[in-house]
């Protein structure tokens, strides 16, 4: 996510909170509790952490009404989606989920394509390489981490955006 946030002027990374990693240049946290602590001008914070600690960390910020910005999926319960919905507009800051997958170069071609087209049937074969894309984070193998659904949520993602209204009558 650093090459994207270093092409945007409009904001920039001032603190982050890693159990693991580091980034250069910047202070670094233990825990999003003690970044808070330490920054508390921060306005917002981007959550790009595995799926099974990321509603405690956006609970954390958005209870110091702190701007949220959800890494995919937002949630591994409706129900914590909506309980961060509701804390947020309580304390009157956003909840924003992301779905990056959608701002791939080809998508909006492939969307524009299908709505001047019948579409009669639509299957997904994704091929994503979790061990290429994801190396060394074995949480996605572990409870929670959501496994395969985490590759497997951005396709559905693209599916989403670039279908017309879906009717599904099975899934494998």
């Amino acid at each position: 996510h650093l090459p994207a946030l270093a092409k945007d002027q409009a904001y920039r990374l001032t603190a982050a909170a890693s159990r693991h990693g580091k980034v250069e240049d910047i202070p670094n946290f233990p825990t999003i509790e003690a970044m808070l602590d330490a920054v508390p001008e921060l306005e917002a914070v981007s959550l790009c952490m595995p799926p099974q600690f990321r509603y405690d960390a956006a609970r954390t910020a958005l209870e110091a009404k702190k701007h949220v910005f959800l890494e995919k999926p937002p949630g591994a319960t409706v129900s914590e989606v909506d309980d961060l919905k509701a804390l947020a507009a309580a304390n009157g800051v956003s909840l924003f989920a992301s779905w990056h997958s959608r701002y791939a170069p080809a998508v909006e071609a492939a969307r524009a394509f299908l709505g001047s087209t019948q579409i009669s049937s639509a299957a997904i074969n994704w091929k994503e390489d979790v061990r290429r894309w994801h190396p060394n984070q074995d949480w996605i193998w572990a409870p929670g981490g959501f496994g395969v659904f985490d590759p497997g949520i951005n396709a559905l993602s693209i599916a989403t955006h670039i279908l017309p209204a879906m009717f599904i009558t099975s899934a494998v």
